[in-house]
C-alpha cells in the first residue's frame, strides 16, 4: 500500500526531487512550503511520516516539530541544512525520530524514512546484544558487565555498538569513521585508538590483554564473538 509522506520544505527544486525519487519507491509525497501549511495538512490528512526542514520561511522547524509532538506521534525525519550538533540534539530531544544533514544522498533519505516508518509500527526495535557477561543495550545506550553499567560516553557507546554489530569481522579505522558519519566526529579528534582504549578499560577484565576488543596489527580492530 502506498504510504503518504508530508514534506515540509521551502526549496522547491529539492522538494520536487525528493517527491519524484520517493515516488519511484511507492511513496506519495505532498509538499508544504511553510511550517504553517505543513501543520494544517497534517491535522487534516494525518500522513504516515513527516520530512521536516529545519529552516523554513515562516517559522523554525524545531517549533514545527514541537507543535506536532504535542498532539501527534507521526514519525518525523528532520532535514538539517547545516548539520549543527546542537540543532540535531534539540530536534531529537523534542521528539524527532531521526535527522539527515544536507546535502544528502537520496538513497540515504529513503533508508532513513523506511527505518522510522518501521519503528513507528513497533518493528525494527534493536535487541540487546549479549557476549558472555557483557550486554550492549542500544535502546538504553548502555553497556553492562554482569549487570553493572559501564562508564562510557555516548560516542564511545556508539563505537562499541558498531564493533559489536560486526562481531568477528576486522574493521579498519577508515570503516569505523565512515560508520560514525552523522556523529559529532570532533569527539574523535584524538583518534579511534584513544577511545578504543577507554572502552577496553570498561569492558575488559585486563585492558592490557583484551579478549573482547582486539587489535589486528596493520588492519584495525575486531570484536570477538566468543569471550567468556
Amino acid at each position: 500500500m502506498t504510504q503518504q509522506i508530508l514534506l515540509i520544505e521551502d526549496d522547491q527544486r529539492l522538494a520536487e526531487m525528493v517527491r519524484d525519487y520517493l515516488g519511484e519507491s511507492d511513496f506519495d509525497v505532498t509538499i508544504a512550503a511553510t511550517g504553517t501549511e505543513g501543520l494544517a495538512l497534517q491535522r487534516q490528512r494525518g500522513f504516515d511520516a513527516v520530512l521536516l526542514d529545519l529552516m523554513l520561511p515562516d517559522t523554525d522547524g524545531l517549533e514545527v516539530c514541537r507543535t506536532l509532538r504535542a498532539t501527534d506521534s507521526v514519525p518525523i525525519l528532520m532535514l538539517t541544512a547545516k548539520g549543527e550538533p546542537m540543532d540535531r540534539i534539540v530536534g531529537l530531544e523534542i521528539g524527532a525520530d531521526d535527522y539527515l544533514p544536507k546535502p544528502f544522498e537520496p538513497r540515504e533519505l529513503l533508508a532513513r524514512l523506511r527505518a522510522i516508518l518501521r519503528r513507528g509500527k513497533g518493528e525494527d526495535r534493536p535487541d540487546i546484544m549479549r557476549f558472555g557477561t557483557l550486554e550492549i543495550d542500544p535502546q538504553a545506550m548502555e553497556a553492562r558487565i554482569g549487570g553493572k553499567v559501564c562508564a562510557l560516553t555516548s560516542h564511545q557507546f556508539k563505537l562499541l555498538e558498531i564493533m559489536a554489530g560486526s562481531a568477528g569481522r576486522v574493521l579498519s579505522r577508515d570503516y569505523i569513521m565512515n560508520a560514525l558519519k552523522g556523529e559529532d566526529l570532533g569527539a574523535f579528534d584524538r583518534s579511534i585508538d584513544v577511545h578504543i582504549s577507554r572502552i577496553r578499560a570498561e569492558i575488559e577484565e585486563d585492558p592490557n590483554r583484551p579478549r573482547r576488543l582486539i587489535t589486528v596489527r596493520g588492519a584495525g580492530y575486531v570484536f570477538a564473538r566468543s569471550q567468556d
